[in-house]
């Protein structure tokens, strides 16, 4: 046995995470091989053991029709990427047959996607979110397991938003792996922008709230979880001046919607009002508009939270001469999508898509739509996106998914969605994939959370 107990699958499991937050960088081929052969190898380790294997049969066994449409998206996107005959490309992708027409290409051999490199690191990065996911339900099915989840993730998001911060307070110099000096105006810290930055922590706010909001509910005169509530309250205040110190409007307005949530719940729903917990979100709106707010400047709290308007305004096309706005991008988007319908341009090929038909634009938006939505339509086309929203509807079906911890989940999925690229990071779409399948009814003994 590599590991002699289930603490130290944990241990390692928690630390594979960690490591996929301080190294995250975006897409970076890189570090989607290393999160794919960590989590590989912790797999095959894994099903060494007699009992994880046996309950990974089990959710294999429940949720087969989910899994085999999973397997059967992951074979399409294999098949976007083998070289096929260009009479083959022609009838399959008349869009990618224009451009080899365009570019002169002689050769007899092409493959759908218009960067099949980038096509296979994302076949690698989906493979990688498969395996953490059947690794997390086999690992955190107990009620005691999931409460130290939420707190691995509210203190590691403490630590990422402390570093963010100490770098931003001191002109967010670069240091090492951190290249922040292109991020001078806002905490970024590890991450690629300051947008992804805010979400992560959004992430990890709500996994404080979540915690709070379950512990009350348990009248236990244990001294380890009155201490544990107060570290959780101030790793939410840190999290907090992460979230608002990144400056990104999503960010904020997803932070502020959520609180706004939790109260409207606690006050008109919950038959058990927690006292405590309404203090405790209160206090952090008091601490965000008042005491932040007025450090930052009132100009800078208004913009925060004027989030709609403007991303709406962006989405309007641009009447400057040079200039594309987020509008101009969904429109192109669109456009582009129908001349590849039925099998997509590939995973991250509207990089290149945008630059064969812009070949002179000097634009900084040329990587991503800023509509993770339409990217991931064009990206998978009619056929990959109805293989993988069919899988997971199956998966939600069998999961016991229609609950209010993933209502506000998906509230937050659908506006990242829809006004940003951030769920094509790699860390974004683990953490979301592993909260919404999260499922409070599980058998287990809370009382032994802080004797295991």
């Amino acid at each position: 046995m590599f590991f002699k107990t289930d603490k130290s699958y944990r241990y390692v499991f928690l630390l594979i995470i960690s490591l996929m937050t301080v190294f995250n960088k975006s897409s970076n081929y890189i570090f989607i091989q290393f999160n794919f052969i960590a989590i590989s190898i912790f797999f095959l380790l894994f099903i060494k053991e007699k009992n994880y294997f046996a309950h990974i049969r089990k959710i294999f066994s429940k949720n087969k029709i989910a899994i085999s449409l999973f397997f059967f998206f992951i074979i399409f996107l294999i098949f976007q990427t083998i070289p096929l005959p260009i009479e083959w490309i022609k009838s399959l992708s008349p869009g990618k047959y224009v451009f080899l027409n365009r570019l002169e290409f002689s050769g007899r051999f092409n493959s759908i996607s218009l960067n099949p490199v980038n096509s296979y690191f994302s076949i690698l990065n989906y493979l990688s979110l498969f395996l953490c996911l059947i690794i997390f339900k086999s690992l955190f099915y107990r009620k005691s397991d999931l409460f130290k989840f939420y707190f691995f993730l509210i203190s590691l998001g403490a630590f990422v938003s402390s570093v963010a911060v100490y770098f931003y307070l001191i002109g967010n110099p670069d240091f090492l792996m951190i290249k922040n000096s292109i991020n001078k105006g806002a905490a970024t810290g590890f991450f690629i922008n300051r947008t992804v930055f805010s979400c992560f922590l959004t992430l990890c706010f709500f996994c404080g709230i979540e915690y709070l909001r379950m512990i009350d509910s348990y009248k236990k005169n244990n001294p380890n979880i009155f201490f544990n509530k107060i570290y959780v309250r101030i790793f939410i205040l840190l999290i907090t001046i992460g979230i608002i110190t990144s400056f990104s409007k999503l960010g904020n307005f997803l932070f502020i919607s959520l609180i706004t949530i939790y109260i409207l719940r606690a006050l008109f729903v919950d038959k058990k009002k927690s006292k405590f917990f309404l203090i405790t979100l209160i206090l952090i709106v008091l601490f965000d508009v008042l005491i932040l707010g007025f450090y930052f400047g009132s100009e800078k709290l208004l913009q925060r939270y004027s989030f709609l308007q403007e991303e709406i305004n962006e989405y309007l096309p641009s009447s400057a001469v040079n200039s594309t706005s987020r509008g101009d991008l969904f429109k192109f988007s669109f456009i582009q999508f129908k001349n590849f319908i039925f099998f997509g341009y590939g995973s991250g090929g509207f990089e290149y898509l945008y630059k064969i038909n812009f070949m002179n634009s000097s634009t900084l938006f040329a990587s991503h739509v800023h509509s993770d939505l339409i990217e991931f339509i064009g990206e998978f086309g009619l056929v990959g996106t109805t293989l993988i929203s069919l899988s997971i509807f199956c998966a939600c079906l069998n999961n016991n998914f229609f609950s209010f911890k993933n209502f506000l989940l998906s509230y937050s999925i659908i506006f990242i969605l829809l006004f940003d690229f951030s769920f094509h990071i790699p860390i974004i779409q683990f953490l979301f994939i592993l909260l919404l399948s999260v499922n409070y009814t599980q058998s287990g003994s809370f009382e032994n959370k802080f004797n295991n």
